[in-house]
Parts: C-alpha cells; sequence; structure tokens
C-alpha cells in the first residue's frame, strides 16, 4: 500500500471514530414528542426546541453539510417531524403533508418542491421580527456607495426636504438594477468595542422611491418615507426579499465578539431586541449562525486572611506598612443566545432568543 493510501485510509478511520462523537453530545429535550405535526406560524427554532436542549444542534441531528445549511430543505405546515434513534443516537425525519396515498417519509436533504408558494415554508425566526433590518441598515467598506444613484433635485426646487408622495431627480439609476430604490444617507463609522478600529461604515435607510422614467436623470416618486429626504441621499437598487430559512447552526470556528450597539436606544435588551456585534463573514459568521452571550462580572474581594507578605511604602520621613487587597475573579455568565440574520464583512445583526437576564451593548458573544 502507498503512502498515500496509508494516508487516506487512516483519515478514513479518524473521520468514522470522529462523526459519533460529534452527535453523542446532542441532548434531547425534556418530554420531546415522538412526532410533531408542523402548523402556520411555526419556526425552525421553535421546532428545534421542541425535540432539543440545544436548538442549534438541529443541523447535527438531520446530518447536514455546510452547503445544505446554506440552502436548507423547506418544511410546510402539515409536515411532520418524527424522532426516533440509530445507534442509540437521536435522529429526526420528515414525513411530508399531503403526499399522494399517504404520508412520505423522507430522509432531509436539500429538496424541490412542486410549488411556487415557497414563502408558505416555516422560517427559521419570526419574519415580523426582524423584517425591517432584512435589507436595511447599510454597511459598507471604507469606500462608502461611491457607485450608488444620487438625489440631484426635487420636482418643487424650493423646497429643502422631501417625503412620501414627493418625485425627485436622480442620476446613476441603472434600469436593469430594477424599478425599487432605497434611500440611504450616510451616519458615520462603526468602531469596535474599545473604539481602536474601524469595522465598516453605516447608512441610514431613510425610505424607497419607485422609478417613473429611466433616462440619465431618472425620475422617482418616493413611495415611503421614515425620514426627510434631501438632495446628496443615495440610492441603492431595493433587494429581493427572501425567507429566512437558513438552519440554525453553531459557528464553523471558536467566536470571541462584543455586542457593540443597540438599535433602539435602550439600556438593557431582552428576547426579540436587535443588536449589532463586532464579527462578520471575515471571522466565519453566516446567516443562521448560533451564538452564546456572556456578561462579565466584577472580581469580588477575598474574605480568607491574607497572609501575603505587607508591602512597604515610604512618604518622606514617614513609612507604612499595608497588605494589597486580594479578590476573586468570578466566571462569565451566560445570558442568553442570538440568532444572526444578516452579514456583513466585519459586523452582523441578530436577533436576542431565549435570554434569562438583561442583555447590554459590552456583553461578549461566544460559541455555544
Amino acid at each position: 500500500m502507498s503512502t498515500l493510501a496509508r494516508l487516506a485510509a487512516c483519515a478514513a478511520c479518524i473521520a468514522a471514530l470522529g462523526a459519533p462523537v460529534r452527535a453523542q453530545d446532542v441532548r434531547v429535550a425534556d418530554n420531546a414528542p415522538q412526532s410533531y405535526t408542523v402548523v402556520k406560524g411555526d419556526t425552525l427554532w421553535d421546532i428545534s426546541a421542541r425535540f432539543l436542549r440545544d436548538p442549534w444542534r438541529w443541523p447535527d441531528v438531520w446530518r447536514l453539510n455546510r452547503e445544505q445549511i446554506r440552502n436548507p430543505h423547506l418544511i410546510y405546515p402539515g409536515d411532520v417531524v418524527r424522532l426516533d434513534y440509530v445507534d442509540g443516537q437521536p435522529r429526526l425525519s420528515l414525513a411530508r403533508g399531503g403526499a399522494a396515498g399517504g404520508r412520505e417519509t423522507i430522509r432531509l436533504s436539500p429538496t424541490v418542491r412542486s410549488t411556487a408558494l415557497d414563502r408558505e415554508a416555516i422560517p427559521s425566526i419570526p419574519p415580523g421580527d426582524i423584517e425591517p433590518f432584512l435589507s436595511r441598515p447599510l454597511v459598507t467598506g471604507p469606500e462608502g456607495l461611491k457607485n450608488a444613484g444620487e438625489i440631484v433635485a426635487g420636482r418643487d426646487r424650493e423646497r429643502v426636504v422631501r417625503g412620501e408622495g414627493d418625485r425627485i431627480y436622480a442620476i446613476g439609476i441603472d434600469p436593469a438594477a430594477g424599478g425599487l430604490w432605497h434611500i440611504y444617507r450616510p451616519v458615520g463609522p462603526i468602531r469596535s468595542h474599545d473604539l481602536s478600529e474601524q469595522l465598516g461604515y453605516e447608512y441610514r435607510h431613510l425610505g424607497s422611491g419607485r422609478v417613473e422614467r429611466f433616462g440619465d436623470v431618472s425620475t422617482l416618486l418616493i413611495d415611503n418615507s421614515i425620514e426627510e429626504v434631501i438632495i446628496g441621499d443615495r440610492l441603492v437598487p431595493a433587494p429581493r426579499e427572501t425567507i429566512v430559512n437558513y438552519a440554525p447552526h453553531a459557528p464553523s470556528r471558536d467566536v470571541d465578539g462584543r455586542i457593540i450597539a443597540a438599535m433602539k436606544d435602550v439600556t438593557e435588551m431582552g428576547r426579540g431586541s436587535i443588536v449589532t456585534i463586532d464579527r462578520g463573514a471575515a471571522d466565519g459568521i453566516d446567516v443562521g449562525t448560533v451564538l452564546a452571550v456572556y456578561r462579565g462580572v466584577a472580581p469580588i474581594p477575598d474574605p480568607r486572611p491574607n497572609d501575603d507578605t505587607p508591602v512597604i511604602v515610604r512618604f518622606f520621613d514617614q513609612t507604612t506598612w499595608y497588605r494589597k487587597d486580594k479578590f476573586l475573579d468570578v466566571p462569565e455568565e451566560r445570558t442568553g443566545l442570538m440568532f444572526v440574520f444578516r452579514v456583513f464583512d466585519r459586523v452582523a445583526y441578530a436577533i436576542l432568543l431565549n435570554t434569562s437576564d438583561p442583555v447590554q451593548v459590552g456583553d461578549f458573544v461566544r460559541r455555544p
């Protein structure tokens, strides 16, 4: 046997031994059902929590690979999720509701369903909680939106600000990008928690406009405005809205980040709050990544007798002896989980789930 063949055989053995170890620590939820019929309003996260103590272990139980996580199966109301055991390890299977001649049990893998109603598929998390943030706000690199469309005038030249129902003139509008465009204004740089590093440049979403006439100078009607619109604001093609049905999963590698901002001006956050973290695609984060939130705890005084050697302090002609106080380090406390739903290069947006204590800006985010 050649050296290459021996290495391949050794690698196969290691993989075979490692696969069951990975699944052995998957814990089934208390009172997990043997089966569950999916209903409208369910989410992948809720269904996962019915069967597993750790919902982000969903891909492990289904044995999904990374590509399947990014382009997952679709589960629909009426489908039945079943729990059984293979070699003592929990496994899930899916029975399609309404299959010809009854239900069809299938192995979970990327599939195509003969329907144009994929929006009926069960999403990862409630879409209403994150819908305003799916395509906005916007974070760019240092170059900003230099090649974006730009508002150059309004139909009423004497007015300074515009809003819903007003017509505007813009340049840089490409007909190939479609007729709906989002309006943005620069906010400023996004910095790391300690302010030492710039992670991106944020643009605030102001509204949207629909093109009435394409040209070197295009005419748009503002059909939705959150704030006033002014000359110089930038225009970006509206992305296609897609259902967030990525399987919840742990990151592919260790993560050590911080919460750097909250979407609302609050000091404490709980379930359903939207936060910004200082980790993104460059750190292995993708849509569906689940991270644990940890709160740092200040050291506490050590009540035990202090036998350390006293320290001598001299001040002019006086000499003082004292013992330095001793403190005990307290482990960080886990306070919740978050689900990442929008990712940029160095930052990402996430929604808080399953919080046990208030979450604050500055808290740590790590692999669960």
